[in-house]
C-alpha cells in the first residue's frame, strides 16, 4: 500500500521514513494507519480516511474542523485533526487525524486526564462557542457544512436557534428524504408543522431561559454509542474516555442529548454526573420534550438514509409535540 504524495506533503513526511496499511474500518470510506519516523528519531502514528468523489471532500472538510473544533476545547476527548484535501492522484480525498490506540489498557505511573466522558462532555458544553468571523457574538451554525452518516448538513449562521433547529435540520433533511425516498406529502405536512409551529413554542428564544434564550456551545453532534469508546490519542499516553467521528456545530447544548437517548448507551449515571456539571436549561419540566424534539432529526436523518421504520418514529414524535406545542392546527 503507497501513501499518496499530497498526504506526505500535508504532512511533511518523509516518505523513505513512512509506512501506511489498512486499519479498521468504515462505512463511507476506506482507512489506514500512517506510521512515520521524525527528524528526532521518535515514533509518530496517524489515521487516514479516504473516499470518492466530492461527497467525500465535504465530509472530510466538516470532519476536520469539527475534531478540531472539540480537541481545542476538551483536548482529551477526541483526536486532533492535522490535514484534509484531495489525493494527487485524482482518485479522491483523505482526512489525516490523530491514530487513536483503542486496544490495551494503562500502565503503571500513566496519568490522563481523570475525568469521565460525562465530565468532559459538560466541560464541552459549559463555554460559549467561538465567535465566528465578522460576528460580534457567538452564533448558531459551523464554518463548514457537517455530514451526520451521509446526509451533508447545511451549518448557515442564524442568531436564532430555533430558526436554525427548523431550517438546517429538520426542513433541510426533508428535502433529502424526498430525494432518496420520493415525495410524501403526509411527512412533509407534518414535519412543515412541525417547523413552523412546534418549534417556536418549544425551543424559541422567548421559552428558554426565562426569555433570555441559550448561548451556543461546541456539541459533536452524532454522539451515539459506536462513536465513543476508551483509547490512547496519537497511540501514546494513558487511556482517555474518547469520541470520534463528529459531526459539530454550535447548537443548543441538549441538542447533543436527542441521539444520545435515540441509541441508549448512557445510563442514568452519566446523565445526572453532566447535569451536575452542565445544568437542564429552563423550563426544566419541558427537557424530555426539547430532547424528543432534537431526537426526530434523527429518526428523519435514518428515514432518509435507511428508510423502513424510522419514518414511524419520527411520525409519532411530531404528532406527540403538536397535540404539546403545536397551537391551534390540527396535525
Amino acid at each position: 500500500m503507497e501513501i499518496d504524495p499530497a498526504i506526505l506533503r500535508a504532512l511533511s513526511l518523509d516518505a523513505a521514513q513512512t509506512t501506511i496499511k489498512s486499519h479498521g474500518g468504515s462505512g463511507f470510506s476506506s482507512t489506514a494507519k500512517i506510521s512515520t519516523t521524525l527528524k528526532d528519531r521518535t515514533e509518530k502514528h496517524f489515521f487516514m480516511k479516504t473516499g470518492r468523489g466530492k461527497d467525500a471532500e465535504i465530509m472530510f472538510k466538516g470532519e476536520h474542523a469539527s475534531l478540531n473544533a472539540i480537541h481545542n476545547s476538551v483536548p482529551s476527548l477526541c483526536p486532533a485533526s492535522f490535514a484534509e484535501g484531495t489525493l494527487e492522484d485524482g482518485s479522491g480525498a483523505f482526512l489525516v487525524t490523530d491514530f487513536l490506540d483503542m486496544s490495551g489498557s494503562s500502565g503503571a505511573g500513566e496519568e490522563g486526564s481523570g475525568m469521565s466522558l460525562a465530565a468532559k462532555l459538560a466541560m464541552l458544553h459549559t463555554p460559549p462557542a467561538p465567535t465566528p468571523a465578522g460576528f460580534g457574538k457567538p452564533i448558531f451554525g459551523f464554518p463548514e457544512p457537517t455530514c451526520c452518516g451521509d446526509t451533508e448538513q447545511p451549518n448557515d449562521y442564524t442568531e436564532s436557534w430555533a430558526d436554525f433547529y427548523a431550517n438546517n435540520r429538520l426542513l433541510a433533511i426533508l428535502k433529502k428524504s424526498e430525494r432518496t425516498n420520493g415525495k410524501d406529502a403526509s411527512l412533509r405536512a407534518l414535519v412543515e408543522k412541525t417547523a413552523a409551529e412546534t418549534v417556536p413554542r418549544l425551543i424559541g428564544d422567548d421559552r428558554l431561559n426565562n426569555g433570555e434564550g441559550i448561548t451556543p456551545v461546541v456539541v459533536h453532534g452524532d454522539l451515539w454509542s459506536g462513536n465513543k469508546g476508551r483509547g490512547r490519542i496519537g497511540g501514546q499516553g494513558a487511556i482517555e474516555e474518547v469520541v470520534f467521528d463528529p459531526s459539530a456545530c454550535y447548537a443548543h447544548s441538549e441538542y447533543e442529548l436527542g441521539i444520545m437517548q435515540m441509541f441508549g448507551g448512557f445510563g442514568g449515571s452519566f446523565m445526572k454526573e453532566y447535569h451536575s456539571i452542565c445544568p437542564k436549561t429552563e423550563p426544566v419540566d419541558e427537557y424530555e420534550d426539547r430532547i424528543r424534539l432534537y431526537e426526530l432529526y434523527h429518526h428523519l436523518n435514518h428515514h432518509a438514509i435507511f428508510g423502513g421504520g424510522y419514518k414511524s418514529g419520527a411520525v409519532s414524535i411530531m404528532k406527540e409535540l403538536h397535540r404539546k406545542y403545536g397551537g391551534k392546527s390540527e396535525i
